[in-house]
């Protein structure tokens, strides 16, 4: 478990080397504000991309195909921050066909359910696994992922508004705030809390090789931050929102809840240089040497994209690329590794060297 004040926090300035021998080359275009990217190990040609309106587009060597895999869109609010935000595939799909999404349906509030698909196109109706009333429009989180341990694992913003008004980033007995696990093997499966102290983890991601999590958490009014936890924890880490932003001491008289430890983040931006980070990925594939083993993330807000390395549980050899991308919503991974950035302009693109 990683202690308040084990970890090296990086800022993000004028100080960080800058790196010009990267690109990203455009992909995609034409997407209905696209909100995620993501591929299955069984079709490594194609990749699938998430449409918050409420349906899912796949592309196969780069070609869109016309007929969507998933159209949810009488099941979804869109608009801001809700919408379909996000889909996984288990990682048996090419035998089981099933699929996981993350939605705010018309009502406002969270649902995650797994689907089937057959002949390359999804049911729209399936089992829920998790429904999450929503007291406010905004921080929704949504972003799901396959964890090393084989389970589901759900980002879950604080609910919204601004502060954290009640406080349910630190209530464990709130879901809101919080990355919640599944087990989806199991006929009744049951919902954990893996971390919490979260304010809308904006993206998060495991480390193809190795496991270890990172975490993209939105800020309030001055600081972004990126978290990091390796593999080998325990789990249950309190990432410290409302108490902290960032580093920072945000709510004055607050002491974190137990029982997990206080991590701090590994790095952090203020609001001159943002004001809304995409956390990203581990870069792992093959076509870029220069990217090799480095975490990339980006601001929605400047287009700002920085990437660092993490050695000994601190960040190290942080670079600010020079790449932009306008209303950066997400990043994602294709089969081989190959990382994506993904614009709500409707354009998908893909780094190269």
């Amino acid at each position: 478990m990683l202690a308040l004040g084990a970890l090296l926090v990086v800022p993000i300035s004028g100080a960080a080397r800058e790196r010009s021998s990267l690109t990203l080359r455009p992909f995609l275009s034409g997407l209905d504000a696209p909100l995620y990217l993501t591929a299955t190990k069984s079709q490594p040609n194609s990749v699938y991309v998430v449409e918050q309106p409420g349906r899912i587009r796949v592309a196969t060597n780069g070609k869109l195909s016309a007929r969507p895999f998933l159209d949810i869109r009488s099941k979804v609010k869109s608009g801001g921050e809700q919408g379909l935000l996000s889909v996984a595939f288990h990682p048996s799909y090419a035998k089981n066909h099933k699929l996981y999404v993350d939605y705010t349906d018309v009502n406002g509030d969270t649902r995650v359910v797994e689907l089937r698909s057959r002949n390359g196109v999804a049911s729209p109706s399936g089992r829920q696994l998790l429904f999450v009333k929503q007291p406010y429009s905004n921080h929704n989180g949504g972003q799901l992922q396959f964890g090393p341990d084989g389970w589901l694992y759900v980002g879950m913003g604080d609910g919204g508004s601004g502060g954290d008004p009640e406080n349910r980033a630190q209530n464990l007995s709130s879901r809101l705030g919080k990355l919640l696990r599944i087990n989806v093997n199991t006929k009744r499966p049951v919902v954990q809390i893996a971390g919490y102290g979260l304010r809308n983890p904006w993206r998060f991601s495991f480390d193809r090789r190795g496991g270890d999590l990172y975490i993209g958490d939105v800020g309030q009014n001055a600081w972004e931050e990126i978290d990091y936890t390796p593999r080998s924890s325990p789990g249950l880490e309190n990432y410290g929102w409302r108490v902290f932003e960032g580093t920072h001491r945000y709510q004055q008289g607050q002491q974190p809840s137990g029982p997990g430890k206080l991590v701090m983040p590994i790095g952090e931006y203020s609001h001159s240089q943002g004001c809304s980070v995409t956390g990203g990925y581990v870069y792992r594939g093959a076509s870029v040497a220069a990217a090799q083993g480095r975490y990339f993330y980006g601001d929605y807000c400047s287009g700002r994209i920085w990437s660092l390395r993490v050695s000994g549980g601190a960040a190290t050899d942080l670079r600010q690329e020079s790449l932009r991308v306008s209303t950066l919503t997400s990043w994602g991974e294709d089969a081989r590794g190959e990382l994506y950035a993904v614009s709500g302009s409707g354009t998908i693109y893909k780094l190269a060297p």
